[in-house]
């Protein structure tokens, strides 16, 4: 990769590089291996799905004109492309299908308020596909059977009022059923042996063990699943669908969960196995792969991963991840070992000098080890750096190495970017995530992220007078909670999409969170119920104690954290005569999809850092197209 190296601080990357559309991206093999469909941005700027066909010109299939496609797969027709889109990211997607010769594109869900989910197809069915839907109770997902060239759909399992999730056989029927336990907050595997047969209990996950099924074997009379069962991370097992006894075990990892799994298209039977720690890692099962990821490993850098096949499973798309550059993707021949490079998502991206992401352990105060990532200003000193503390959402979800945009992006600017697991993060065992359980705000969780910043500054890496709190979602309580509940660490906060009172909170989940809602107050606690719980952790109750500059951004359509959680935090810091900046994206959700919205906030946000923390800043001007409304 060739970059310019020069003394001093690098150029400063355009935003738009960083956080507009990508160039081309996603690629993905139609089933019958002779063309190629990808994600690119029609002549508008909104992100379409294309098709590349040998000897001719690419072509663009779909006509989005708002928020941009970013799901779609191929039907396994070869004749049209399944994509899902919502409207102002409300969640609420539908599916549509696209035909590759006429290009018109059908809601296969026409349904005003309804949500698809759990998309599904199969080769051997090729005219149908199957898919959850809301559509008889808001609170559930029935799975629906839909024809492809009559749009007839066929209910194919009904929700009893406690299942969250749904696995088909290799004969394409529903025979399994992930369900929640409303009162322990557990996990309930159950099958039936054929469609016409009742469901019955398989395996129990009580509330603090985690595991799940993945697929049935081919033969359909054993199933493979992820558990904890008898471990602190999963193992990847093969359970018997009449006893529910573990016929074996196929993979292990003591440092962490069991990532991400690639299944034979034919046999059904795990071929490989990922594990992430610090980054993932591949444990190949079968020995008929072995050789293509030993080339793979060896053909470009970073961390691939196979993202589409071909029905023979002949070719592959396999994308390589990096740190420090754009995502690449290749074409390869498995039977030649010829590998064709098809693109890279931002290919401006090659020619300049990016910051590597470091990973490395923090120790928390009570000696719990925090996985974490660490990436620097390129060229800069090690010391006294402005500190960006990047907060994930979630915040069951976790950090994990690769290619960063927000990273990149406040690296470039000066700033030192801490992204910390801290505990309840998943993918680090059931005892790391429930280390976290009844720890938000004045708990454990926010420690953690005090200990970090406490970390950097004793490394001598942070000024302790110049340090951010970031993040979205659960990231943007911790912001809340942080300036509210340690505003001795920070100069300013920039909380995204973050809820302000837990009660409201839950008071105000969509309605298909409900089976889960259980098992979500056991992790938070009883902060409906439980006032003085409720008051202590939420950072509504603490505005007066935030001293210091703050930014909140929400999408007014998102279905998560409802905009209540903003505005009415904005209002009570507002009456106490604190400083807030309040802008909402009347036509976006939870997060900002629309490339516009996404440049318009990221360059207030520079802006304020750079006033706060005294980073370097592209100038800001207004985005056309952009819909912010500061209130």
């Amino acid at each position: 990769m060739s970059k310019t190296t020069r003394p001093g601080p690098p150029p400063l990357i355009p935003r738009d590089v960083l956080f507009g559309n990508p160039v081309k991206a996603a690629p993905r093999l139609s089933p019958d291996g002779t063309r190629l469909a990808y994600l690119a941005p029609s002549a508008d700027g909104v992100l379409n799905i294309w098709l590349r066909s040998a000897g001719q010109e690419d072509r663009q299939l779909s006509a989005d004109q708002t928020r941009g496609i970013r799901v779609f797969a191929w039907a396994e027709d070869d004749r049209h492309i399944l994509y899902q889109q919502d409207t102002g990211g409300d969640e609420n997607w539908h599916v549509y299908l696209v035909d590759l010769e006429t290009k018109e594109a059908r809601n296969l869900t026409p349904y005003e308020g309804v949500r698809a989910q759990g998309l599904t197809t199969d080769k051997h069915f090729p005219d149908e596909i199957i898919v959850g839907l809301n559509l008889r109770d808001r609170s559930l997902f029935d799975m629906h059977r839909i024809n492809l060239e009559s749009g007839e759909v066929e209910l194919a399992a009904e929700n009893p009022g406690d299942v969250v999730g749904w696995v088909a056989d290799a004969k394409f029927q529903i025979r399994a059923a992930v369900a929640q336990d409303l009162e322990e907050g557990g996990t309930i595997l159950r099958v039936r042996d054929t469609v016409e047969d009742p469901w019955r209990e398989l395996v129990t996950w009580p509330f603090g063990e985690n595991g799940g099924p993945l697929a049935f074997n081919l033969e359909g009379d054993a199933i493979y699943c992820e558990s904890s069962l008898g471990s602190n991370t999963t193992r990847l097992v093969l359970i018997d669908a009449r006893s529910g006894e573990i016929l074996r075990e196929v993979a292990h990892d003591e440092r962490c969960d069991i990532g991400n799994v690639m299944l034979h298209p034919d046999s059904r039977a795990p071929e490989a196995v990922s594990f992430e720690y610090e980054k993932e890692e591949w444990l190949v099962l079968d020995s008929g792969i072995k050789e293509c990821f030993s080339h793979l490993a060896s053909l470009a850098p970073g961390v691939f991963s196979v993202t589409s096949r071909d029905r023979l499973d002949k070719q592959w798309i396999v994308a390589y991840e990096l740190d420090d550059g754009p995502v690449t993707w290749y074409r390869y021949e498995r039977d030649t070992g010829q590998a064709e490079k098809l693109f890279v998502n931002r290919p401006e991206l090659e020619q300049l000098t990016l910051a590597e992401m470091g990973a490395l352990t923090i120790r928390a105060r009570d000696g719990l080890q925090m996985v974490a990532y660490l990436t620097l200003p390129p060229g800069a000193k090690r010391e006294r750096l402005p500190l960006v503390l990047n907060v994930h959402g979630g915040p069951w979800a976790r950090n994990s190495w690769g290619f960063d945009a927000q990273a990149q992006w406040l690296a470039n600017r000066g700033y030192a970017t801490l992204q910390v697991n801290f505990r309840g993060s998943t993918g680090f065992g059931k005892h790391f995530i429930n280390a976290g359980n009844r720890q938000w705000g004045l708990g454990a969780m926010q420690h953690d992220l005090s200990d970090a910043v406490a970390w950097a500054v004793e490394q001598g890496i942070a000024d302790p007078e110049r340090i951010c709190i970031f993040g979205g979602s659960y990231g943007g309580y911790a912001t809340l909670a942080g300036l509210a509940f340690t505003p001795e660490l920070y100069a300013c906060g920039v909380d995204i999409v973050g809820p302000s009172n837990l009660r409201t909170l839950f008071e105000s989940i969509p309605p298909y969170w409900a089976p889960m809602k259980k098992e979500l107050l056991l992790r938070v606690g009883e902060v409906e119920t439980d006032p003085t719980l409720n008051e202590a952790i939420s950072p509504l109750y603490h505005a007066e104690k935030i001293q210091v500059p703050l930014i909140i951004a929400q999408g007014a359509n998102d279905p998560r954290v409802k905009i209540a959680e903003a505005e009415q935090m904005v209002e009570a810091m507002r009456k106490r005569g604190l400083e807030v900046s309040y802008v909402v994206y009347p036509d976006e959700g939870h997060g900002f999809a629309r490339p516009e919205n996404r440049l318009d906030f990221y360059g207030r946000i520079e802006e304020f850092l750079a006033q706060q923390l005294g980073g370097r800043a592209e100038a800001w001007t207004r985005i056309e197209g952009a819909t912010a409304e500061l209130r």
